[in-house]
């Protein structure tokens, strides 16, 4: 996500050292983890107090965008230089019972 390196993590392990030293590193570490924590709760509540207050259902969001992230360009490429076959389409479940399933005029 953030695209850090080795390198990076040992410079901040070291300056967590030289700023917070040895005796207090361990429970800044664990109070910042806290924090994150925090902060990606009260985030995913907002989030769902949104969407629901505004009646939406963001799970059609958010698959749009992951159809919308396979349209990038090193995804593509890296798809076509990919030997592995293509994974097989999901099939949808027809409703059970007698004859096809239900003709839908729009969905052509």
């Amino acid at each position: 996500m953030f695209d850090i390196g080795i390198g990076e993590i040992i410079v901040l392990a070291i300056l967590g050292l030289v700023v917070f030293g040895p005796e207090r590193l361990p429970k800044a570490a664990a109070d910042a983890g806290r924090l994150v924590r925090q902060l990606r709760g009260m985030a995913s509540g907002a989030r769902k107090d949104l969407a629901d207050s505004a009646g939406v259902d963001l799970s059609d969001a958010k698959d749009a965008l992951r159809d919308i992230a396979d349209l990038h360009p090193r995804r593509i490429v890296s798809s076509l230089m990919n030997d592995e076959p293509e994974p097989k389409p999901k099939r949808t479940q027809t409703p059970k019972g007698d004859g096809p399933a239900p003709f839908d005029p729009d969905a052509t």
